[in-house]
C-alpha cells in the first residue's frame, strides 16, 4: 500500500467534502405545515417563515406557536437529509463522524 498516494486521496476526499458543505449551504428546502412554510439550508440554517395570516388566531396562540415549531423542525430534518445523501456520494458510503 502506497502511503502517499493514500494521503492524496485522503486530501482529495477533504476538499471535495469542504466543497460540497459550502455547497450545502447555498442550496435550500422547504417545508409546510398548516399554511407555515419554512426554508432551510442544506447547512441546516432557517432562512425564512412565511405565515398565511388566516392561521393567525389571537384567542389561540398555542396552535400557531406549534404548527411553527413543526415546520421549522422539518425543514432542519429535511437539510440534514440532503446533506446526508450529498455527503454518501463523496464517501461511498462510508460512515464518518460528524459527517
Amino acid at each position: 500500500m502506497d502511503l502517499n498516494k493514500l494521503m492524496k486521496q485522503a486530501q482529495q476526499m477533504q476538499a471535495g467534502m469542504a466543497k460540497a458543505q459550502e455547497e450545502l449551504a447555498q442550496k435550500t428546502v422547504e417545508a409546510t405545515v398548516s399554511k407555515v412554510t419554512v426554508v432551510a439550508t442544506g447547512a441546516g440554517d432557517v432562512t425564512s417563515i412565511k405565515i398565511d395570516p388566516s392561521v393567525i388566531d389571537p384567542d389561540d396562540a398555542d396552535f400557531l406557536e406549534e404548527i411553527v415549531l413543526k415546520a421549522v423542525q422539518q425543514a432542519i430534518t429535511k437539510g440534514k437529509e440532503m446533506a446526508s445523501s450529498e455527503m454518501s456520494k463523496l464517501t461511498g458510503g462510508l460512515s464518518i463522524p460528524g459527517m
